[in-house]
């Protein structure tokens, strides 16, 4: 297999499975696993610490402008099996970002422009050094145009609803099936029609239907497409 490091950029619906593939594909081969939520978690905790966003959610988009000169984000293999965790200016904040409190704020925050060109910005050099794995809706054709290894995840939307289903589950909640299936065809819809960077499969993107497919399959259909390369 070519060591040379490159992109690998995953994009696709939601619960097909992108962040976990993603992160197993990193894990593998000791790539960095680029959380793009996480980067925007970050932000948010920052944004918390510092007063610059309120229990209402009002923000001091002064403040926040100002603040963006002083954040530093990264990830470093420091978490268990060599994940990826996250680091908001030198100090791990893995925990901290999956909290209650910065989920419930982290929307306000990532809708900010400055924010999310913040953002691109540190993706864009994190594309540079190379060994990055990445997954999103948009990586493909926005963020990393030019990644040597573009993937297309997809599966039947039956099949994804059924996963999103037994997450929630797992998690105690009580939900309604109808509902569930419901809420992923108004994503996808929302995904593809959106005005900016819809979610499509970029031309030189390698599709992957992993309806019927196990992890240990899709992790092997991977390594397959890297040696044939």
């Amino acid at each position: 297999m070519d060591t040379r490091k490159i992109i690998i950029a995953i994009d696709g619906y939601s619960s097909t499975g992108k962040s976990t593939f993603a992160k197993l594909v990193a894990a593998k081969l000791g790539y960095i696993y680029i959380d793009t939520g996480a980067l925007y978690r970050a932000m948010t905790l920052c944004a918390i610490k510092n007063g610059i966003i309120d229990h209402q959610n009002n923000i001091d988009y002064e403040k926040l402008q100002k603040s963006l000169c002083d954040t530093a984000i990264e990830f470093r293999p420091t978490g268990e099996n060599g994940k990826s965790e996250t680091y908001l200016n030198g100090e791990n904040v893995e925990k901290e970002i999956r909290g209650l409190e910065t989920a419930n704020k982290v929307s306000h925050i990532a809708a900010v422009p400055a924010v999310r060109n913040f953002v691109d910005s540190m993706l864009k050099r994190y594309g540079e050094k190379k060994g990055v794995v990445m997954d999103g809706r948009d990586i493909g054709t926005a963020v990393f145009p030019n990644a040597e290894l573009k993937i297309f995840m997809t599966a039947d939307p039956e099949i994804r609803a059924q996963r999103r289903y037994n997450e929630m589950v797992a998690k105690g909640e009580n939900p309604n099936m109808e509902d569930v299936l419901k809420n992923l065809q108004e994503r996808d819809y929302i995904d593809t029609h959106r005005e900016t960077a819809p979610l499509t499969q970029a031309p030189d993107a390698v599709l992957l239907d992993n309806s019927h497919m196990t992890l240990d399959q899709q992790m092997d259909w991977i390594i397959t497409l890297l040696e044939k390369r």
